[in-house]
């Protein structure tokens, strides 16, 4: 009996933890066939903005009638959710038909003394399986961590390769300057293949540009979003990401993309979990890092400014993040009127209490900590009024929980 997909896929972190190399993922899309070679992909990396910048291109390739497949992380609630179909979560059925073919793949090169895929580089790899035997016109496709050691760069032909907004972020992994960053996340430009980046952070350009010189790439700065911000984004930060979604299919000249279907589609994108309103007056960001949060900081002002309302914030975040300086930001900007913390199902997340002292010295006198999303989601909204705007910021992994509490929460009530 083969096993299920799902749970063999969600107990593969607990004992697979070395990664394989790139050639060595190379071979195993070897044995399956090197689907990859047969799908039209545009390859994004970044820190901030590349999963809205693959939201972006999907929505608008699907305007002009083109099949879509994207690849994203992390998920919010289902692992389903990193493989879309026409931007929407793959079905069971699928899944388990893919992870199939691919599980019986890994175990003969397991024998061969490969290494077991890690929890990404199987989701990949089926992600690759299911586009290809789909028929994807195009495959949308987010790095995970960096670039250029990413599993997602094992791709050799992208049509053409997209870098967000670079700030520090994992810097035990990608290192400590922006140079540096920068570097890991150019390690996706390929040899010939147009590079489209964000242009805005100097350094960060800088390395970029000269990467794709050394790889005689086409480099396209963008650096102005004006146009884009008349589309109807709840955050202005979005119509940048919006400005190299649409740069980069100006460039490849793709049929039936035309000014109107572009603009049509970036109307209709929907992007979980950024500004993503859940309730009257609750909104779900997964800001995470320092420029994250000033970015939302931007957007909730510009609602505060539409409809002023005192300030509520349910805050978590994982321990390797510059939260202080989050923190510092958010008192300094948005002087919420209250603060409640909730711990998130992470081994890396930070302590509720540690996170709640932090919000104090920065001025927030009323902040209480809960040891969990639940508890924490009672306390915001016992204390929230008519008066009050919730917003849930901090990370991806506590909006996930928040979007799954809200989830129990609806159906229990359908059920009473």
């Amino acid at each position: 009996m083969k096993p299920d997909a799902e749970q063999y896929l969600q107990q593969v972190p607990m004992w697979t933890r070395k990664k394989n190399t790139l050639q060595q993922l190379r071979d195993l899309l070897e044995e399956m066939g090197q689907p990859d070679r047969s799908l039209n992909m545009i390859h994004v990396a970044g820190t901030n903005g590349k999963g809205s910048v693959c939201t972006d291109l999907t929505y608008m390739l699907m305007e002009a009638g083109y099949k879509v497949g994207t690849f994203v992380s992390p998920h919010l609630i289902w692992l389903r959710e990193r493989i879309l179909l026409n931007g929407e979560m793959v079905d069971r059925q699928c899944l388990q038909l893919s992870f199939e073919r691919v599980y019986e793949i890994v175990k003969k090169m397991m024998e061969r003394g490969y290494c077991h895929p890690t929890y990404f580089e199987f989701l990949f790899l089926i992600s690759i399986d299911i586009y290809a035997g789909w028929g994807a016109d195009y495959v949308v496709l987010e790095t995970g961590l960096g670039g250029r050691l990413d599993t997602t760069n094992v791709i050799e032909r992208p049509l053409a390769c997209v870098i967000t907004s670079i700030s520090l972020e994992h810097t035990r992994y990608l290192g400590g300057t922006i140079e540096q960053i920068a570097g890991e996340k150019a390690g996706i430009i390929k040899a010939g293949i147009p590079v489209i980046y964000d242009d805005n952070n100097s350094v960060a350009a800088a390395v970029i540009r000269q990467y794709a010189g050394q790889m005689k790439a086409p480099a396209y700065p963008v650096s102005q979003s004006g146009e884009y911000r008349e589309i109807a984004f709840a955050a202005p930060y979005q119509a940048m990401n919006a400005a190299l979604a649409v740069k980069t299919l100006e460039i490849l000249e793709i049929d039936g993309l035309s000014p109107a279907v572009i603009k049509q589609g970036l109307k209709k994108v929907v992007w979980p979990g950024r500004m993503e309103p859940v309730g009257h007056d609750i909104w779900l960001d997964g800001a995470h890092n320092p420029d994250g949060i000033s970015a939302f900081i931007m957007a909730a002002k510009r609602i505060h400014e539409k409809n002023p309302k005192n300030i509520q914030l349910l805050f978590a975040v994982v321990e390797d993040k510059d939260y202080n300086m989050m923190i510092q930001m958010l008192c300094r900007e948005l002087a919420p009127e209250r603060v409640t913390i909730a711990r998130i199902e992470s081994e890396r997340s930070m302590e509720a209490d540690t996170l709640a002292e932090c919000f104090k010295m920065s001025g927030c006198i009323k902040t209480a900590a809960y040891p969990d999303t639940g508890r924490a989601l009672d306390a915001a909204l016992r204390y929230k009024t008519e008066a009050d705007r919730l917003f849930v910021i901090g990370s991806l992994y506590l909006v996930g929980e928040i979007k799954e509490q809200i989830r129990r929460r609806e159906n229990a009530g359908l059920r009473g």
